[in-house]
Formats: C-alpha cells, sequence, structure tokens
C-alpha cells in the first residue's frame, strides 16, 4: 500500500464513495429518503475507516474486500443517531435539522428501524466463513450500545452517579462500536484472536478517550471550533466526568446543588456555565480531565505495541489515539 493512502482521508474517502453507491428499493420511498438524508450529512466514519485500517494494516489486502463490514458498522451507527434525536428531543444534527425535525418522530424511527435491518444485511456478505463470529459480535456489539444509552437515559434522573457508572456507561454507549470495528477489520483480515482482542481493546481505550476529550471540550471547547455551543452539558446537567468527579467533594456538590438552585430560579444560562466552571476549576477537574483522556490514548497504544504491522500502519494508529484525546473538534 501506498504511503499516501495510509490516512484518514484515504479510507474515509473509499468509505463515502462505497456509500454512494447504495442502491435502495423504489418501493416506499420516503422510507429511505431519510436513510440517504442522514448518511448524506457526512461525520468523521471513525468506526468504518477502523475496520477498513485495521483490515489493511494486517491483511495488505485491498480494503474493498472489507467493505461490506464498514458500511454495515457506519449504517448501525447511524440508526442509533436518528433515535437518539427523537429520544433527546434535538434539533439539529451535523449542522442540519435532524431527521424527527426534518421529517416528523414517526419517520425518524421508522427509518431508523430500516437502517438496523440494512446493516444486518451488509454484515451478512462478508466471507462464510467469518459471518457467524461476525454476527455475535455485531449482535452482542448492539445489545451493549442499547445498554448504553438505558444508562445515559437513567442518569438523567439521578442527582448524582460515580465515576466508574459514568465510565461504564460511556465504554457501553460509544466505546464498544469502535472496539467491534477494530475486531471485525482484524476478524475479516483473518488474524488469529491475540491480534483481534488486542485490536478490540485498542478500540475501547480510543473510544475512552474520544468520550472524556469531548467532555472537555463541551465545557472547555471554542464553540467556533467545536462546532456547537459550549456548554451543553452544564446546562443539561448531565452526569460527565467532571460532574462526577466534582460530586465527590462535599463542599463542591454543594456548590453546584446552589448554582443549579439559582439557574431554576433566574434562568441565567451564562451566569450557570461561570459557576460551574469555576467549581471545576477550583478542583483542577479540566486539567485531570485532559490527563485522563491521555491516559486512555497511552493504554491504546500499548494495546496494538506487539503486533506485526508495517510502520506506517503503526503510525496511523498511534496518531488517531493521541488526536482522539486532544481534539479541537
Amino acid at each position: 500500500m501506498e504511503k499516501a493512502e495510509f490516512t484518514v482521508d484515504y479510507f474515509s474517502g473509499e468509505v463515502e464513495s462505497a456509500l454512494s453507491r447504495i442502491s435502495y428499493p423504489a418501493t416506499a420511498p420516503g422510507l429511505y429518503a431519510p436513510i440517504s438524508y442522514t448518511l448524506d450529512g457526512g461525520g468523521k466514519r471513525l468506526r468504518p475507516v477502523l475496520l477498513l485500517a485495521v483490515f489493511a494494516a494486517v491483511s495488505g489486502r485491498a480494503v474493498e474486500e472489507a467493505m461490506p463490514q464498514a458500511l454495515a458498522v457506519e449504517m448501525f451507527h447511524n440508526f442509533t443517531l436518528l433515535h437518539d434525536d427523537v429520544m433527546d428531543d434535538a434539533d439539529i444534527r451535523r449542522g442540519r435539522p435532524a431527521v424527527h425535525r426534518r421529517w416528523n418522530a414517526s419517520v425518524a424511527i421508522l427509518s431508523g428501524d430500516a437502517m438496523l435491518t440494512l446493516s444486518s444485511q451488509l454484515l451478512a456478505q462478508c466471507p462464510r466463513h467469518i459471518l457467524p463470529e461476525a454476527l455475535a459480535l455485531f449482535n452482542t456489539t448492539a445489545m451493549e450500545v442499547y445498554q448504553g444509552q438505558q444508562l445515559d437515559m437513567e442518569f438523567q434522573d439521578m442527582h448524582s452517579v460515580s465515576e466508574a457508572d459514568y465510565l461504564e456507561m460511556i465504554r457501553l454507549k460509544t466505546s464498544v462500536l469502535l472496539a467491534c470495528a477494530c475486531a471485525l477489520g482484524a476478524m475479516a483480515a483473518d488474524s488469529d484472536n491475540a491480534v483481534r482482542k488486542a485490536f478490540y481493546e485498542y478500540g475501547l481505550n480510543l473510544g475512552l478517550a474520544f468520550q472524556m476529550r469531548d467532555d472537555w471540550l463541551d465545557t472547555y471547547g471554542d464553540p467556533a471550533v467545536f462546532g456547537k455551543q459550549i456548554g451543553g452539558d452544564i446546562l443539561n446537567r448531565k452526569k460527565t466526568w467532571l460532574y462526577t468527579k466534582a460530586c465527590e467533594d462535599v463542599d463542591a456538590a454543594k456548590a453546584l446543588d446552589a448554582a443549579y438552585a439559582g439557574y431554576k430560579a433566574d434562568g441565567d444560562e451564562e451566569k450557570l456555565i461561570a459557576a460551574v466552571r469555576e467549581i471545576y476549576d477550583s478542583l483542577e477537574l479540566g486539567e485531570r480531565l485532559v490527563s485522563q483522556a491521555a491516559n486512555y490514548a497511552a493504554d491504546a497504544r500499548r494495546n496494538i505495541a506487539c503486533i506485526e504491522m508495517d510502520e506506517r500502519a503503526r503510525e496511523f494508529f498511534n496518531s488517531l489515539a493521541d488526536k482522539a484525546a486532544t481534539r479541537d473538534h
């Protein structure tokens, strides 16, 4: 493989090209229009990129061989976004009206259901000798993602949650699908179980670093770069890592309660965001979160340190881990 090809742009470009070639049935076009709309909305394509990159690194073969699995993972991920936006009553997704706003909630739910089935149909196109194991991993991962979403919803009604509970929630909601993508790529390359497990663990830690950084960006990021207004997690009293750690301190927990009581009384969003950030800053939680994300990125690099691969591939995965923990958008 040429050096210029082992890049995120190369793999994401292959994914975009394959997505554009998906042909939908002519019957009931209203079912498929939201699917096309969603997939045309872009996104990082991180999950299919990981799958194809692992496949290329381990096998050295053309990525087209693993494209059905890559599209299956991306289709599944986008299905979850349609339903998440309905549950969260979100207005915007990737800079455009969410599907349930562009159409309605019923359309978003049904088209999301269709995307789930399409993801299974795509996965079924993988080589027959790995299909049972691939389906087992895919279905287990799907159930874990649903569990993570359930925990996230339950956390909204809880006054506080433990750090361990929060980490388990983001592992299920975010990390396991990245890990699944990595393992499916290794599986498609006919690698042994040790390699599959190593890349699975890499994906888990990459996801944890990614989500930790997301928590930091929502509170401390630059809105012009991050792409959305800062402080949404604070306004919604989301049980992020920052919030859970602040609640471990008795005085900080009392200060948080006072800040939210004040917000309920006056509705001043800027005042609440400033007050909560001041509480976080007093405990140096922003710096501690940055360090935690870096630790997960380092763990991800260690997960694959013993796997034999081209140095260009190793640099790709190491760089991806580092960027997950330091990205600004």
